[in-house]
Protein backbone atom coordinates (compact mmCIF):
# COMPACT_ATOMS: atom_id res chain seq x y z
CA UNK A 1 0.00 0.00 0.00
CA UNK A 2 1.26 3.28 -1.36
CA UNK A 3 1.94 6.11 1.40
CA UNK A 4 0.19 9.40 -0.15
CA UNK A 5 2.73 12.55 0.20
CA UNK A 6 2.28 15.12 2.58
CA UNK A 7 1.00 18.37 1.30
CA UNK A 8 3.13 21.33 2.70
CA UNK A 9 -0.08 23.63 1.98
CA UNK A 10 1.74 25.92 -0.15
CA UNK A 11 1.37 25.77 -3.78
CA UNK A 12 4.63 25.47 -5.81
CA UNK A 13 5.18 26.19 -10.04
CA UNK A 14 7.35 23.83 -11.74
CA UNK A 15 10.42 25.18 -10.43
CA UNK A 16 9.95 24.98 -6.95
CA UNK A 17 9.55 28.42 -6.07
CA UNK A 18 6.27 29.09 -4.19
CA UNK A 19 3.73 30.39 -6.72
CA UNK A 20 2.69 33.74 -4.89
CA UNK A 21 6.65 34.70 -3.90
CA UNK A 22 7.81 37.72 -5.97
CA UNK A 23 3.88 38.86 -6.86
CA UNK A 24 3.24 39.11 -2.86
CA UNK A 25 6.57 41.20 -2.71
CA UNK A 26 5.27 43.33 -5.54
CA UNK A 27 1.95 44.03 -3.98
CA UNK A 28 3.64 44.83 -0.66
CA UNK A 29 6.37 47.20 -2.15
CA UNK A 30 3.38 48.72 -4.28
CA UNK A 31 1.20 49.16 -1.42
CA UNK A 32 4.17 50.80 0.50
CA UNK A 33 4.45 53.14 -1.76
CA UNK A 34 1.09 54.19 -2.20
CA UNK A 35 0.75 54.94 1.58
CA UNK A 36 3.67 56.87 1.78
CA UNK A 37 2.22 58.90 -1.61
CA UNK A 38 -1.16 59.57 0.23
CA UNK A 39 0.95 60.57 3.27
CA UNK A 40 2.75 63.46 1.62
CA UNK A 41 -0.62 63.91 -0.26
CA UNK A 42 -2.44 65.22 3.07
CA UNK A 43 0.77 66.51 4.48
CA UNK A 44 0.58 69.13 1.54
CA UNK A 45 -3.26 69.65 1.58
CA UNK A 46 -2.91 70.47 5.36
CA UNK A 47 0.16 72.79 4.77
CA UNK A 48 -1.13 74.78 1.90
CA UNK A 49 -4.98 74.84 2.48
CA UNK A 50 -6.34 74.24 5.91
CA UNK A 51 -3.40 74.80 8.51
CA UNK A 52 -0.21 75.96 8.96
CA UNK A 53 2.91 75.91 11.98
CA UNK A 54 4.45 79.20 12.84
CA UNK A 55 6.40 80.51 15.47
CA UNK A 56 6.19 84.08 17.07
CA UNK A 57 9.43 85.96 17.28
CA UNK A 58 9.22 89.11 19.18
CA UNK A 59 6.88 90.58 21.67
CA UNK A 60 4.91 93.00 19.34
CA UNK A 61 1.40 90.46 20.73
CA UNK A 62 2.38 90.31 24.43
CA UNK A 63 0.96 89.59 26.23
CA UNK A 64 -1.21 87.66 24.37
CA UNK A 65 1.44 85.80 22.13
CA UNK A 66 4.58 85.95 23.20
CA UNK A 67 8.15 85.31 21.79
CA UNK A 68 8.64 81.60 20.76
CA UNK A 69 5.46 80.70 21.26
CA UNK A 70 4.04 77.98 18.04
CA UNK A 71 1.34 78.45 16.64
CA UNK A 72 -1.08 76.71 13.82
CA UNK A 73 -2.49 78.98 11.79
CA UNK A 74 -6.08 78.13 10.15
CA UNK A 75 -5.81 78.93 6.06
CA UNK A 76 -9.56 77.83 5.74
CA UNK A 77 -11.99 79.81 7.72
CA UNK A 78 -11.59 83.19 5.24
CA UNK A 79 -11.82 80.95 2.21
CA UNK A 80 -15.71 80.56 3.42
CA UNK A 81 -15.95 83.97 5.58
CA UNK A 82 -14.41 87.54 5.99
CA UNK A 83 -11.94 88.22 8.63
CA UNK A 84 -13.51 90.06 11.50
CA UNK A 85 -11.93 92.82 13.79
CA UNK A 86 -9.79 91.55 16.97
CA UNK A 87 -9.08 88.34 15.04
CA UNK A 88 -5.30 87.87 14.55
CA UNK A 89 -4.23 87.04 11.46
CA UNK A 90 -0.92 86.48 9.57
CA UNK A 91 0.47 88.06 6.54
CA UNK A 92 3.65 88.28 4.35
CA UNK A 93 5.96 91.26 5.22
CA UNK A 94 6.21 92.84 1.93
CA UNK A 95 9.81 94.37 1.78
CA UNK A 96 11.30 90.87 3.28
CA UNK A 97 11.09 87.30 1.36
CA UNK A 98 9.99 84.57 3.93
CA UNK A 99 8.80 87.06 6.62
CA UNK A 100 5.07 87.31 8.25
CA UNK A 101 3.70 89.26 10.84
CA UNK A 102 1.22 88.47 13.52
CA UNK A 103 -1.04 91.17 14.56
CA UNK A 104 -4.27 91.76 15.62
CA UNK A 105 -7.36 93.38 13.41
CA UNK A 106 -8.99 96.57 14.46
CA UNK A 107 -9.92 98.58 11.55
CA UNK A 108 -12.43 96.86 8.64
CA UNK A 109 -12.54 97.60 5.03
CA UNK A 110 -14.94 100.63 4.17
CA UNK A 111 -13.55 102.35 8.13
CA UNK A 112 -11.84 105.23 8.78
CA UNK A 113 -9.50 104.52 11.68
CA UNK A 114 -7.70 107.09 13.17
CA UNK A 115 -6.10 107.33 16.80
CA UNK A 116 -5.38 110.41 18.34
CA UNK A 117 -2.54 111.83 21.30
CA UNK A 118 -3.49 110.01 24.34
CA UNK A 119 -3.66 107.01 22.06
CA UNK A 120 -7.68 106.05 21.52
CA UNK A 121 -8.64 104.76 18.61
CA UNK A 122 -11.38 105.67 16.70
CA UNK A 123 -13.56 103.73 13.86
CA UNK A 124 -15.66 106.38 11.78
CA UNK A 125 -15.23 108.92 14.46
CA UNK A 126 -16.46 106.59 17.95
CA UNK A 127 -14.07 105.54 20.14
CA UNK A 128 -13.18 102.12 19.56
CA UNK A 129 -13.73 99.81 22.99
CA UNK A 130 -11.07 97.62 23.42
CA UNK A 131 -8.86 95.86 26.43
CA UNK A 132 -5.97 94.33 24.14
CA UNK A 133 -3.59 97.12 24.15
CA UNK A 134 -0.90 96.28 26.87
CA UNK A 135 -0.25 100.22 27.40
CA UNK A 136 -1.29 103.39 26.38
CA UNK A 137 -0.11 103.89 22.75
CA UNK A 138 2.12 106.61 22.68
CA UNK A 139 2.88 106.96 18.76
CA UNK A 140 -0.01 107.34 16.16
CA UNK A 141 2.29 106.99 13.23
CA UNK A 142 0.35 107.76 10.22
CA UNK A 143 -2.84 107.26 11.57
CA UNK A 144 -2.83 110.69 13.41
CA UNK A 145 -4.23 111.88 10.09
CA UNK A 146 -7.29 109.37 8.97
CA UNK A 147 -7.12 106.17 7.37
CA UNK A 148 -9.74 105.72 5.11
CA UNK A 149 -9.71 101.75 4.39
CA UNK A 150 -10.73 100.83 0.73
CA UNK A 151 -13.05 97.60 -0.01
CA UNK A 152 -9.98 95.52 0.27
CA UNK A 153 -8.20 96.70 3.12
CA UNK A 154 -7.61 95.91 7.06
CA UNK A 155 -5.97 98.13 9.82
CA UNK A 156 -3.71 95.75 12.56
CA UNK A 157 -1.97 96.33 15.84
CA UNK A 158 -0.21 94.38 17.88
CA UNK A 159 -1.21 93.85 21.17
CA UNK A 160 1.98 95.32 22.67
CA UNK A 161 1.14 98.59 21.10
CA UNK A 162 5.12 100.15 21.34
CA UNK A 163 6.88 97.79 20.56
CA UNK A 164 4.85 96.78 17.48
CA UNK A 165 5.52 97.21 13.77
CA UNK A 166 1.71 97.94 12.10
CA UNK A 167 -0.30 99.86 9.94
CA UNK A 168 0.86 102.85 11.66
CA UNK A 169 4.20 102.59 10.06
CA UNK A 170 4.34 103.06 6.51
CA UNK A 171 6.41 99.90 5.66
CA UNK A 172 3.74 97.90 7.12
CA UNK A 173 0.69 99.75 6.21
CA UNK A 174 -2.71 98.41 5.67
CA UNK A 175 -3.13 94.69 5.22
CA UNK A 176 -4.95 93.58 2.00
CA UNK A 177 -7.17 90.39 2.14
CA UNK A 178 -6.16 88.47 -0.45
CA UNK A 179 -2.62 88.61 1.19
CA UNK A 180 -3.75 87.55 4.30
CA UNK A 181 -2.49 83.83 5.31
CA UNK A 182 -4.52 82.68 7.79
CA UNK A 183 -5.64 83.22 11.33
CA UNK A 184 -3.78 82.31 14.50
CA UNK A 185 -5.76 79.04 15.44
CA UNK A 186 -4.00 76.75 18.10
CA UNK A 187 -1.23 77.90 20.20
CA UNK A 188 0.64 74.09 20.13
CA UNK A 189 4.02 74.92 22.56
CA UNK A 190 4.73 76.12 25.03
CA UNK A 191 3.37 72.75 26.54
CA UNK A 192 1.76 73.99 29.81
CA UNK A 193 0.29 76.92 27.47
CA UNK A 194 -1.52 74.83 25.02
CA UNK A 195 -4.95 76.05 23.93
CA UNK A 196 -6.93 77.66 21.02
CA UNK A 197 -6.16 81.60 20.76
CA UNK A 198 -8.88 83.82 21.69
CA UNK A 199 -9.82 86.37 19.37
CA UNK A 200 -12.78 87.90 20.51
Amino acid sequence: MRKKKESSGINRREDGQPADGKSGAVRETVNFLLYIFIVFLITYLVIHYVGQRTQVSGTSMEYTLSDGDNLIVDKISYRFQKPERFDIIVFPFRYEEDTYYIKRIIGLPGETVQIDAAGTIFIDGEALEESYGREIMLDAGQAAEPIKLGDDEYFVLGDNRNASSDSRDPRVGVVYGKDIIGRAWLRIYPFDNIGFIKHQ
